[in-house]
């Protein structure tokens, strides 16, 4: 009796533990995706800075292009 009431006792403790465990697996996911996204940004922000930098340039050929033929 006293082995059936311990094992009552405990079974919520021990499902409990897998929730907590399925808790902790989404909260690392969700983590890993927010990661992701900063590195997306980053990864963007630099891919823009780029092309502004051979835009820039390409003006600049045009303008000494422009120059050389007055």
């Amino acid at each position: 009796m006293k082995r059936l009431l311990i094992l009552i006792l405990l079974l919520p403790v021990l499902a409990a533990c897998g929730v907590a465990g399925s808790g902790a697996a989404a909260a690392a996911g969700g983590a890993s995706e927010v990661q992701q996204a900063a590195q997306a940004r980053q990864t963007e922000d630099q891919v823009r800075r780029q092309i502004e930098a051979a835009q820039d340039q390409a003006a600049q050929q045009r303008q000494d292009a422009e120059k050389q033929n007055e």
